[in-house]
C-alpha cells in the first residue's frame, strides 16, 4: 500500500515508487530507497511536491546501518536538522544526575530486599529530574550513561531503561505527565530481580530450562512490590509488567497478544531489549547499537512492533552520541556530535588506530566536511579488547 508524503517530510530510508510535480503524478523510472540526503534535494529542485512511498518495504542494506524508515508528520518534524553536541557544564550536571540516580535506585533495591516500605516520593523526584535533563541536555546524559560497570548491571539497566523510555516518549510526542510516569516505570521495571537467586541472575552461561523458569519469576515477584508502592502511576506499573510480553502472545507473565499489548508495553519491550543487548554482562560482551538493531529487526513482527522499532532507531540514531565507530582511515573513536538531517556523517572524536593497534592524538573528525572518510562499522570495546573509558572524559 502506498502512502503520500510531502517533499518536506521525506527521509533517508523511504522507498519511493511515484512522484508528483505540477499536480502530475508519475511513476519513478527507477523506484527505490532514498540513501542520501542529496537525492532528496535533487527531487526538491526538480519541483517534486509529493512522493508515494511503500511503507512496507525494508531496505536490507540499510536496515540498521542507514535506515530511518517512514515517519509520521509529527516524528518527521522532530527529526528535522538538529545538531546534537555536548559541553563541559552539561557533562558535569549529567554526571551528578547519574550519581544521585544510582544511589536512589540502590536504596530502592536494598529496601525491597530487606522488605522495607517503599516511598514513592524520591522515585518520583528522580523521574522528574530525568525528564528535565532529557529535555535540557540529552546528549550529555547519553554520553555519561554509556559508561557502565557490569557488576552494577541491575542498577544501571534500570536507570538506562528509564532514560531511553523518556527519550523515546519525547520523540513520539507524549505528554509531560506520561514521560514522568515512564521515567518512574523504567526505574522500577525490574524490581523483582532483586529476589531472584544470584547464581541464576549472574550465571556466566546459558540458563537451563529450570533456571529460565526461575528467572521469569521476577515478574511474579515484582507484582506485590509494585502493589505496595502507594501512589505508583498505572503507566509505570505497565512498564514493569509488560516489558517481557510479545506481540504473538508468547511473552510473559500474561501472554498478551496483538492489540492487548498497548503502546507503553510495546515501547518497554523495545527499550528493555536494546539496553540489555548493548550492556556488558558477566556472560556476554556488549553489542554496538547497530548490532543490537539487527537482532531486534529479526524479532519483528512477531515479538516487537516493526513500525515502532523503526521510530526507536530514528530516535536513538544509527550512531548515537557516545557510541564507538571505526572509520575508513583506520581510526576508532566515539561519536561526539550528530546531525539528524544526515545521521551517517557525525563528528567523531578519534584517538586509536585499528591498523596499528595503538593510541593516537585526539582528533575531532567532521564526516560531513570529510567526504573521503566514512564510518565502516560500529564496534564495541569488548570486541576490540581495549578499555577506552578515559576518552569519555570531556577534557581527554
Amino acid at each position: 500500500m502506498l502512502e503520500k508524503v510531502s517533499i518536506e517530510h521525506i527521509t533517508i530510508g523511504m522507498y519511493i515508487e511515484q512522484i508528483q510535480a505540477n499536480n502530475t503524478r508519475t511513476k519513478m523510472k527507477k523506484p527505490g530507497f532514498i540513501r542520501r540526503s542529496e537525492t532528496i534535494e535533487n527531487l526538491r529542485q526538480k519541483g517534486v511536491e509529493f512522493v508515494w512511498i511503500n511503507s512496507e518495504a525494508v531496505d536490507e542494506e540499510l536496515t540498521v546501518e542507514q535506515h530511518q524508515g517512514p515517519q509520521t508528520n509529527a516524528s518527521a518534524e522532530m527529526a528535522k536538522s538538529v545538531s546534537r553536541t555536548i559541553n563541559v557544564k552539561d557533562i558535569s550536571i549529567a554526571e551528578e544526575l547519574l550519581d544521585i540516580s544510582k544511589k536512589r535506585i540502590q536504596k530502592l533495591l536494598d529496601d525491597i530486599y530487606s522488605n522495607q516500605p517503599i516511598d514513592i516520593e524520591p522515585i518520583s523526584e528522580l523521574g522528574s529530574d530525568i525528564v528535565d535533563n532529557i529535555f535540557t541536555r540529552p546528549e550529555a546524559v547519553h554520553w555519561v550513561s554509556a559508561i557502565r560497570n557490569k557488576s552494577d548491571y541491575l542498577m544501571e539497566h534500570s536507570l538506562n531503561v528509564s532514560i531511553h523510555l523518556v527519550n523515546f516518549g519525547r520523540y513520539l510526542g507524549l505528554d509531560q505527565q506520561t514521560l514522568q510516569d515512564l521515567a518512574i516505570g523504567g526505574i522500577v521495571h525490574d524490581v523483582g530481580k532483586i529476589l531472584v537467586k544470584d547464581e541464576v541472575l549472574n550465571k556466566p552461561g546459558k540458563l537451563t530450562p529450570e533456571e529460565f523458569d526461575h528467572m521469569k519469576l521476577h515478574q511474579v515477584y515484582s507484582q506485590p512490590v509494585l502493589d505496595s508502592i502507594e501512589g505508583l502511576p498505572e503507566t509505570s506499573r505497565m512498564v514493569s509488567l509488560m516489558h517481557h510480553e510479545k506481540l504473538d502472545g508468547t511473552g510473559y507473565p500474561n501472554g498478551l497478544q496483538g492489540d492487548d499489548l498497548p503502546l507503553i508495553g510495546r515501547m518497554s519491550c523495545i527499550v528493555d531489549i536494546y539496553d540489555a543487548l548493548t550492556a556488558e554482562r558477566c556472560y556476554k560482551a556488549a553489542m554496538s547499537p547497530s548490532e543490537a538493531f539487527k537482532i531486534m529487526m529479526s524479532l519483528t513482527p512477531f515479538h516487537l512492533d516493526r513500525d515502532l522499532l523503526k521510530k526507536f532507531i530514528m530516535c536513538v540514531g544509527f550512531y548515537p552520541i557516545g557510541s564507538l565507530v571505526e572509520l575508513s582511515n583506520g581510526r576508532i573513536g566515539f561519536v561526539w556530535e550528530s546531525d539528524s538531517s544526515d545521521l551517517t556523517t557525525p563528528v567523531v572524536k578519534t584517538f586509536f588506530s585499528a591498523r596499528e593497534q595503538a593510541y593516537r592524538n585526539i582528533e575531532y573528525v567532521c564526516l560531513k566536511k570529510r567526504p573521503d572518510i566514512k564510518i565502516i562499522r560500529a564496534v564495541s570495546e569488548s570486541k576490540i579488547g581495549v578499555d577506552f573509558s578515559r576518552f569519555r572524559s570531556i577534557t581527554a
